[in-house]
């Protein structure tokens, strides 16, 4: 809980300067009971935590975790796999490819849990220091706090990060920053102090900043390190892991630090459980699994319909060597979608956009090609409660009234755009297919002679939908064909791995349409201009779409300024309506379980948190069953 500092403290920090003159009879009275408002307004709230809305699930006295074993075993491996490759440990750099777990050195001064929203805990910091309206911060650092050489976390450390990423790295990252920070300063060795910028939301501020990961200064500079370039030596920084060895873009190896200062913190105990973290890279899905079959690693995060359909039958799975199971979650989806890239003109039209949309054949796709085991998504924040339905409420409608002259068609009086629902026995729905003629015959794209969509100066309308994964094929190549029934000159453009990630990042963005992930979180903040903001259209590593709109950018500002839960539903709501009315996304497809398999020598808290798989977490290893496992020879 919350706990005040004595109110002596309170009023010397909230009070203005008074004149040592004193003033007589009536002004002085109103002085005094002036300053004593101003000070009952600031009083400063000393925490161990800080929640967006509400209370904070656990005390400051808690002792670990509800969803951890606390009993947890320290010991063995987790491997896992990662697609493609990479040439860099620098994963706040757009150079280069990263390497997946690249950022596992990096701690932050406050950290989440799995099953709440929210809420934000001390893991740097041993307390944080707020008032009420969160217009500047103060965080207190543990003195205990290492990087992992032994040398210890200093505020000067926290500044010198801040300002690393203010002047350095992820532009979009870099651009919010300097939204909302007024002034930061050392105010003791331990002691750090941000205050905030007038006139912005502060709801999300001290998490924002408490969330910057944190590296050793000395090590930066002794080192020659730049977080704008790739680099294969990563920062030091005082997480639980640090690297054991790399194999440029084939194997990388994090060992847990045995003298990981954070070790018995409660929000610490049941986790880090194992002794080292082991990728195996691979170029497609199809190799990798062969790799999981052949034991090269052992826990497995099914992503293909296929494969979990119809793969599991080899014998490690018949003799109970491997487990294979569906884990239920409450995540919302992920946002997986077909973004179409609205730097290109032919894209400016929504109705170009809609057609477009409409020959993905999802319900075909899910009982052809992905064996019934998908959701369809329209909401971006579907598979929960936020996601818009029915018609605007008259709340929703407060807010985008004064937004109808920017508000695309059918808004203000219709149901939120849906995708549309295929027959899921034809690849090709006739009635989608009419639809989306109609659709780019009334934008100007008429089909020709030779069954060719051209516009009034000759131009064919022509799609790429660029793509690195050989397991995609089976989904673009249907969708390549029924945008050619459709008289579109569309193309599947498979690509390696390194020139999609230089062709989707900026400056670049060189594709047509391309498969990304549309994020979205159930208590947004300023996250949500990276992915949709118009100032990050052409310079954000997220805004995959460039989307710009006027409407959607004074909606972001009415999300950020929601003051409680029931203003912060209703804002995502009216927000999500006019997202989707812009159908510059074609959804894809989500699944409410995790589809897992591994090597029977791992253990997990059952049930699982709400909002986390936790593999490389919480769950632990059984030196017992590996035994056994390797006594049956099912282990290398």
């Amino acid at each position: 809980m919350h706990t005040r500092p004595a109110r002596a403290l309170a009023i010397a920090e909230a009070r203005p300067a008074l004149s040592n003159r004193i003033m007589a009879g009536g002004l002085a009275l109103l002085i005094g009971v002036t300053a004593l408002t101003q000070a009952r307004a600031q009083e400063t709230i000393v925490s161990h935590g800080i929640s967006t809305f509400g209370e904070l699930k656990y005390p400051s006295d808690f002792k670990h975790l509800d969803y951890v074993n606390p009993d947890a075993p320290k010991g063995g491996e987790m491997s896992i796999w990662a697609f493609g490759g990479f040439d860099s440990m620098n994963p706040y750099t757009i150079k280069g490819r990263a390497e997946r777990l690249s950022s596992i050195f990096y701690e932050s001064m406050l950290t989440g849990t799995s099953d709440e929203i929210g809420s934000a805990y001390c893991l740097l910091c041993e307390t944080i220091e707020y008032p009420e309206d969160r217009s500047w911060v103060i965080f207190n650092l543990r003195p205990e706090a290492r990087f992992s050489d032994g040398s210890p976390v200093t505020a000067d450390d926290v500044v010198f990060s801040y300002e690393t990423f203010l002047t350095k790295g992820l532009n979009s990252f870099r651009a919010e920053l300097t939204k909302k920070v007024e002034t930061f300063e050392v105010l003791g060795p331990y002691r750090v102090k941000f205050v905030f910028k007038e006139g912005i939301p502060t709801r999300d501020l001290p998490q924002d900043v408490g969330g910057l990961p944190i590296f050793s200064k000395a090590h930066y500079e002794a080192n020659g390190l730049d977080l704008e370039e790739s680099s294969l030596t990563p920062m030091l920084g005082s997480g639980p892991y640090v690297l054991e060895n790399l194999e440029i873009g084939q194997t990388s190896v994090y060992s847990r630090n045995p003298d990981y200062w954070g070790a018995d913190l409660p929000i610490n105990i049941g986790r880090n459980n194992f002794d080292r973290l082991r990728l195996e890279y691979y170029a497609d899905y199809n190799a990798a699994f062969e790799g999981f079959k052949g034991g090269s690693y052992t826990f497995r995060d099914e992503a293909a319909s296929k494969i979990w359909a119809t793969g599991y039958d080899f014998p490690a799975v018949e003799q109970g060597h491997v487990v294979k199971a569906e884990l239920e979650h409450g995540n919302k989806a992920t946002g997986q979608a077909f973004v179409l890239n609205l730097r290109r003109e032919k894209f400016q039209d929504p109705r170009v956009r809609e057609a477009i949309g409409l020959m993905f054949n999802f319900e075909w796709s899910n009982e052809t090609l992905f064996y019934g085991l998908y959701d369809r998504v329209s909401s971006f924040w579907d598979n929960s409660p936020l996601a818009a339905t029915g018609l605007p409420s008259e709340a929703e409608l407060e807010i985008l009234r004064p937004l109808a002259d920017m508000l695309p068609e059918g808004v203000l009086d219709s149901e939120p755009y849906s995708q549309h629902v295929s027959n899921a026995k034809r690849q090709l729905d006739r009635g989608a297919l009419r639809k989306a003629s109609a659709l780019l015959d009334e934008a100007g794209w008429p089909v020709g002679d030779d069954g060719v969509r051209r516009n009034a100066q000759g131009r064919t309308l022509s799609v790429s939908i660029l793509n690195d994964s050989q397991t995609f094929n089976r989904v673009i190549n249907p969708f390549v064909e029924n945008l050619k029934a459709l008289g579109v000159d569309a193309e599947h453009e498979f690509i390696d791995n390194a020139q999609m990630t230089n062709r989707e990042r900026p400056p670049e963005y060189d594709f047509d349409i391309v498969t990304g992930f549309v994020s979205t979180s159930y208590i947004p903040g300023t996250e949500l201009r990276q992915y949709f903001g118009s100032e990050t259209a052409d310079s954000s590593t997220f805004n995959k779409a460039g989307f710009r709109s006027e409407a959607v950018d004074k909606l972001i500002e009415v999300v950020l300024n929601a003051n409680s839960q029931e203003e912060l539903d209703v804002a995502i709501s009216a927000l999500d309506r006019v997202l989707r009315a812009y159908k510059f996304w074609i959804p894809q497809r989500n699944k409410n379980v995790y589809t897992v398999a591994y090597y029977d020598m791992y253990e997990h808290p059952d049930p699982l948190p709400p909002y986390a798989l936790g593999n490389l977490d919480f769950w632990w290893y059984n030196a017992e069953k590996a035994e056994a496992l390797r006594a049956a020879g099912a282990l290398r």
